[in-house]
């Protein structure tokens, strides 16, 4: 493959938004988490989250917290993020 179509700083990239992560132990620790998977995958930077969190997408520990987030986004009528979190449940 031509390095023209390679990143070389895409392994350092950073996130780019402030997820507003408490701390590691704090008991709303996964629930942010996933707020932040879900909310990162509308505007495509999955990737960045995953790093921000520590989680991966569709972790399964997070799922009762995406079907918060599912529920709300119904109610609220964001079709982007319904889609994105009945993604990350399956």
């Amino acid at each position: 493959m031509s390095r023209a179509f390679l990143r070389d700083d895409a392994e350092g990239e950073m996130p780019r938004r402030n997820y507003a992560l408490p701390e590691r132990g704090d008991p709303g620790y996964d629930r942010a988490a996933a707020r932040a998977l879900l909310e990162a995958a509308c505007v495509n930077e999955t990737q960045l989250a995953e790093r921000a969190t520590g989680y991966y997408w569709g972790e399964p520990t997070l799922h009762q917290f995406a079907r918060e987030v599912l529920a709300e986004a119904e109610r609220d009528g964001n079709d982007r993020l319904e889609q994105v979190a009945r993604r990350f449940l399956r």
